[in-house]
This record gives C-alpha cells, sequence and structure tokens, in this order.
C-alpha cells in the first residue's frame, strides 16, 4: 500500500498592471542645493534651475510634463504620484518672478538662501514651531497675514489654473485613456490542499 500527493495547481489572480508614465530625466546637481522658503508656507523651492523641484513635510516633489513625482532624495529615486500634492495650491505661480524682483506683491523680499544641510536638520522644528512666521515673517518687509477666506480663494483661482495648463490636461487624457483600458484577469481559483491517492 503507497500512499502518493497527488499534486494541484494552486491558482492564482493574475492581473498586468498598466504601465507607469515615464521618469522625468535627471538633474545633475554639483552639489546639494540650496532652497528658498515660499512666503505664506512652509514649502521649500530650488530657485535656480529649470523645472520645478520642491520640499515639503519631508519629500521632495517634482512636477513635469504635467505629472508629479516624489522622491527621499533631490537628485534621484523619483516615483511617479498620481494626485496633486496639497500643498501645490497654497503656491504663488508668480514665484520667479517675485524671486527675480526680490519683491514679494509689491513689498521687498529678502528671502533666505538655506544649505540643503540646514534644511534636513531643522525643516521639522520650523514647521512645528511656525518659526517662518512668528521670528521671521517670511523675510517680507511689512509682511501681513491673508485671511482664511482670501487663501481658500485664491486655492480655487490656482487650482482653476493649474488645470487649464496644456501639460497638465494632456496628462489627464492619458490618465483617462489608461483606466479605459481593460485589465487582463485569469478566472480565479481557490488554492486547494495536496490529496492522498491510495494504491
Amino acid at each position: 500500500m503507497m500512499v502518493a500527493p497527488i499534486p494541484t495547481v494552486a491558482a492564482v489572480d493574475i492581473r498586468i498592471a498598466l504601465p507607469p508614465p515615464p521618469l522625468p530625466p535627471p538633474i545633475p546637481f554639483p552639489a546639494p542645493p540650496e532652497v528658498i522658503v515660499i512666503p505664506d508656507t512652509y514649502v521649500y523651492v530650488v530657485p535656480d534651475i529649470e523645472g520645478d523641484i520642491f520640499f515639503w513635510d519631508g519629500w521632495w516633489w517634482r512636477l513635469w510634463e504635467g505629472r508629479w513625482y516624489r522622491s527621499r532624495h533631490y537628485d534621484r529615486g523619483w516615483v511617479y504620484y498620481e494626485y496633486i500634492p496639497y500643498f501645490y495650491y497654497d503656491i504663488d505661480f508668480g514665484w520667479r518672478s517675485f524671486y527675480r524682483d526680490r519683491h514679494w506683491h509689491g513689498h521687498r523680499w529678502d528671502y533666505q538662501r538655506i544649505p540643503y544641510g540646514q534644511l534636513q536638520k531643522n525643516w521639522r522644528i520650523w514647521k512645528n514651531n511656525r518659526y517662518w512666521e512668528r521670528e521671521r515673517k517670511w523675510n517680507v518687509e511689512r509682511y501681513e497675514p491673508l485671511p482664511p477666506q482670501k487663501k481658500q480663494e485664491l486655492r480655487r483661482q490656482r487650482q482653476y489654473e493649474y488645470g487649464r495648463r496644456p501639460d497638465v490636461q494632456k496628462h489627464e487624457q492619458w490618465k483617462r485613456e489608461q483606466q479605459r483600458k481593460p485589465e487582463f484577469q485569469q478566472p480565479q481559483r481557490r488554492e486547494q490542499k495536496p490529496q492522498h491517492h491510495r494504491k
């Protein structure tokens, strides 16, 4: 009398994921970048490069061709981020011209260039202690904070402007097309324990 197991195929639910969008090209940094903080926010930006790279809440964020990516590093490890980061609508889209002119909405802006190491060491403390508005007023002369209602109005306006950008609309169209593609799925089967057959 022999007892031999009869193997059974353990089936799994197989899906073929859609390919993610391409990653942005690398930006060569000869040294860790300096950043500036954007008034009315705790968002930091690398100001002297082409393209937008932000630092917020412990992550580096990059906007490229209407798509968002994030990483723990400023120069590598970018991963596609499906959503729009919350902080983005708090940023004045004209910050580059204000940076060049050293003025923020008509007030002198003596922004401080923050070394990479100082940012990594202090960003959380600055946020928790409300450092930039309490101690430095974001280095904006005669700074006055915006009322909450005005901030919400600006967020809605920026959201509208952002949605009209050609690169953003192109990416949204790509997402809709990907969502319409059917996923391939094999029939689902339950895994079975080996059965024994007596001879």
